[in-house]
């Protein structure tokens, strides 16, 4: 698979025994072939198994999307005051826990995570999932 600038980027995240990933399809047919594998509570995609991620990756590729596995999530991680408004960082996140006063996401993509960063929130590089 050739990476190439032109093509959707979608960052597939390891976290736990998980593959996750958040992604908006225009194309219904997409999100159809996929929605064995969306979760409606915590609206992310994710699968258990490499084999199951791999498939999915394949898929992503044909219908025009590369895709980034994600391992160290340090550098999408950000916190924010658990007082302060959250809900536009929630929305371009793939994972958020609190830890003591502070709210701590899993960013999507680094746009999202200078997005957060503009809106208050800090960088956040501790280990908080395994």
């Amino acid at each position: 698979m050739d990476f190439d600038i032109s093509r959707k980027k979608i960052n597939v995240f390891k976290i736990g025994k998980q593959y996750c990933f958040k992604a908006y399809f225009s194309d219904r047919e997409i999100f159809k072939e996929l929605s064995e594998y969306y979760n409606k509570k915590r609206y992310r995609f994710e699968c258990g198994t490499a084999g199951e991620r791999n498939k999915i990756i394949k898929y992503l590729w044909k219908a025009g999307f590369d895709t980034n596995l994600i391992e160290n999530i340090s550098e999408y991680s950000v916190k924010l005051d658990r007082f302060k408004k959250y809900a536009d960082i929630l929305k371009n996140s793939i994972e958020q826990t609190e830890i003591d006063s502070d709210r701590i996401f899993l960013m999507k993509d680094m746009f999202s995570v200078e997005q957060a960063i503009g809106q208050g929130a800090e960088k956040y590089t501790d280990l908080w999932i395994e």
